[in-house]
């Protein structure tokens, strides 16, 4: 079981996800829509491709950039595809 932590609040929790670079990626479908918000930001990996990013808010508090997802990820990430990973104080506990 995966599960992220903001403010006290979960923003992720599922027994399924990958781990790429030490980092826990969640499926789409176990986010918690109501505290992300779209971000501009986009960031280049040579071998994931291009990363999008989703600010977190809570309570009027926004964590910017908080969490990233691959919409798109080169065939040697496929298994990532729109999953999320956390970082910026976002806490992921396994």
């Amino acid at each position: 079981m995966a599960k992220a932590i903001w403010k006290g609040r979960v923003l992720a929790d599922s027994p399924r996800y990958e781990m790429v670079e030490g980092n826990v990626y969640f499926p789409p479908d176990t986010i918690d829509r109501r505290f992300f918000k779209d971000s501009a930001t986009t960031t280049q990996c040579h071998w994931k491709g291009t990363a999008h990013y989703y600010s977190v808010a809570i309570d009027g508090a926004e964590n910017k950039d908080a969490a990233w997802y691959y919409p798109e990820p080169k065939p040697a990430a496929a298994q990532i595809k729109d999953y999320i990973a956390f970082w910026k104080g976002v806490e992921v506990q396994l």
